[in-house]
């Protein structure tokens, strides 16, 4: 059985799918077997696509017009068609850069083939090229990842906070600049310190000493 998928990015009226469906239908794909959606590619929330991926049963294969209007990205679509795969689902790309796909033949199989081989390619240079990064800021005496949004000032407020009645949690936290996870994290409900908080302020009068001893 054939399926077919097609979207617009557009849900104004500005863009229709009248182009896309009438090329379905011309290659075999029963009206009422087409799905779609008005939305960005971007978006993991594309309730058209769910269904149509729901559908769809071994031996039957998925049409659609143009590649980019099935994956987000790369790594998305490779992984799509690699769960089609797995169930016995074909994929046909119609027109486009993609038109030489059609995972029920080959060649089709190939093309597909070398499109999940760039999207390895990508993966692997994107992790080499973080490595490689940290590494370097390392080097600088710089840690790599996102800088905490807690700190040793912070952790004295909250514990002074969090042990009066009165406090609003949520209140407290939108004043620190934090979340709800991270506050726990550092400061019992009660305002006892926590091993996070313990740490930080550790790390603090650590640093505090150090400036000490340079200025003697």
């Amino acid at each position: 059985m054939l399926v077919g998928y097609m979207r617009v990015s557009k849900a104004d009226g500005s863009q229709n799918t009248d182009l896309q469906r009438d090329a379905l239908i011309a290659a075999g794909v029963p009206s009422e077997s087409i799905y779609e959606d008005q939305a960005s590619g971007k978006k993991d929330d594309r309730p058209g696509l769910a269904a149509c991926l729901k559908a769809l049963r071994s031996g039957d294969t998925l049409l659609v017009w143009k590649l980019d209007r099935l994956g987000r990205d790369l790594r998305h679509l490779v992984n799509t068609v690699h769960d089609l795969t797995v169930r016995g689902v074909g994929l046909k790309v119609l027109t486009g850069e993609g038109a030489a796909i059609d995972t029920t033949t080959a060649s089709g199989k190939l093309v597909f083939g070398i499109f999940a081989a760039l999207s390895e390619f990508e993966r692997a240079l994107i992790s080499e090229r973080t490595i490689a990064g940290l590494a370097a800021a390392r080097a600088r005496g710089r840690s790599g990842g996102r800088p905490f949004k807690m700190t040793a000032a912070k952790v004295r407020l909250a514990a002074s906070a969090m042990g009066q009645k009165e406090t609003h949690i949520g209140d407290l936290c939108k004043e620190l600049g934090i979340t709800r996870q991270t506050l726990y994290s550092h400061v019992s409900p009660s305002g006892e310190i926590r091993a996070d908080g313990t740490k930080l302020l550790g790390k603090a009068k650590d640093h505090a000493g150090a400036d000490v001893s340079a200025q003697d």
